[in-house]
């Protein structure tokens, strides 16, 4: 798979432009009428596919995910600003099969103009070529890999989750603040690797501690006894369990031999309640990181999903699903165009990221910023966001949460 920095440029949306300069060049001085507002413009159709997981390993968040999909298409149409979505979804599944590409071909073919997924890397790295070659916007609300924001996109490959570089930065920094001096790291093969170990390697050990044990496991592992042994047997004073799905094999193990929940560090596990797979007490003073805002203090929008699932109790990656959504159908209104060219040709605009826009928390509010010919900086529930050159979110918040005896991780930062 090619990894080599390629250039993305912006196009502009200068359509409208060109033909009211054209006009008034036309005129004398005395039959130009200023206007206060734009002319109006036809209505758009924008369709948009889901590629979220139904079944396979990450399927656990697959709900919460769709949840802020549906809540995005839902708010965009109830809007009324001359753009309705119509909504598709299909099956991401997981990296060990073909759904994914399979769902992208049926997303394809019905016409849509982006699709918001694949949560997992693997799906991602299966599907990006096909969607680049058919013109189509993808914006992944969990891909994390470094790979993508150095990949051959044509531009149009974009991300609101960020690398996970960045999470294994904060949470080296944050072991090391607490005291650590020797860390052992546990890590699942393929979970991004090599950055978020080696991201979380690099900043502890810039804080001065010591990686003492790096030991990886396989994704389809069904014991990680042997792993947990060697990590053991180097005396980490900590140890750092990087994987979306497999803590539940490691933690009995590690506990075992001894170590405290005070002593246990986590990327990717979901910051819900974990009692169903751990015993109780032994995550009790853990440390998580989670990507995005303190969704605890965003009731509004926990309520607003609740009203789509309410059967939700995790919501892992729904602020990115519906921010990704909301992103590309701002893109699609600034570029007065749904093609997936014209959509990627604004997206880093309406995100901040260039343009100097003005600030919105809303799509109601950001639509009508676009449609008096303002440019917009739209702040979504996944934070700031703030597209850089390569479709990363250059200013995308990492949380640290803490497990308690009450079976719950709650924000510290």
């Amino acid at each position: 798979m090619p990894t080599f920095p390629i250039t993305r440029t912006r196009v502009a949306a200068v359509g409208l432009v060109t033909a009211i300069a054209v006009m008034l060049a036309g005129c004398t001085e005395a039959s130009v009428v200023p206007t206060a507002t734009p002319l109006p413009r036809p209505d758009l159709s924008l369709s948009i596919g889901a590629l979220l997981p139904q079944t396979g390993s990450l399927a656990a968040f697959g709900p919460s995910a769709q949840a802020g999909f549906d809540l995005a298409v839902q708010e965009i149409n109830d809007a009324d600003v001359g753009l309705t979505v119509t909504a598709t979804s299909q099956d991401a599944g997981d990296a060990t099969t073909d759904v994914g590409i399979t769902s992208v071909t049926t997303l394809i073919d019905s016409g849509v103009s982006a699709i918001v997924g694949a949560i997992s890397d693997g799906v991602s790295k299966k599907v990006i070529d096909q969607i680049v070659n058919a013109g189509v916007v993808q914006v992944s609300p969990g891909n994390i890999s470094p790979d993508f924001s150095r990949y051959a996109d044509d531009n149009l490959y974009w991300r609101t989750a960020p690398s996970c570089a960045r999470e294994g930065s904060a949470l080296g920094e944050q072991i090391a603040e607490s005291g650590v001096q020797t860390l052992g790291i546990l890590y699942q093969s393929g979970y991004c690797e090599p950055g978020l170990p080696e991201a979380l390697a690099d900043a502890f050990e810039r804080a001065g501690g010591t990686v003492v044990s790096s030991v990886a496991f396989d994704a389809a592992s069904t014991t990680l006894q042997t792993q947990v042994d060697e990590v053991a047997a180097s005396s980490p004073a900590a140890v750092a369990v990087v994987t979306p799905t497999l803590a539940k094999l490691a933690v009995p193990g590690l506990t075992g031999a001894g170590f405290t929940g005070d002593e246990l560090y986590f990327v990717g596990l979901p910051t819900s309640d974990q009692s169903v797979d751990f015993a109780a007490g032994s995550l009790t003073g853990a440390t998580a990181t989670r990507p995005g805002l303190d969704l605890s203090a965003l009731t509004d929008f926990t309520d607003r999903l609740l009203g789509i699932n309410p059967a939700l109790t995790d919501f892992s990656y729904a602020a990115e699903s519906y921010d990704a959504v909301m992103l590309v159908a701002l893109a699609a209104l600034a570029a007065d165009d749904t093609s997936g060219v014209a959509i990627a040709s604004m997206l880093q605009e309406v995100s901040g990221g260039v343009g100097g826009g003005e600030k919105a928390t809303t799509f109601g509010q950001a639509a009508r910023f676009i449609l008096e010919g303002n440019a917009v900086d739209y702040d979504g529930p996944s934070g700031p966001i703030t597209f850089d050159e390569n479709g990363d979110p250059a200013d995308a918040v990492i949380g640290l949460y803490t497990y308690g005896a009450d079976n719950i991780f709650t924000r510290i930062n």
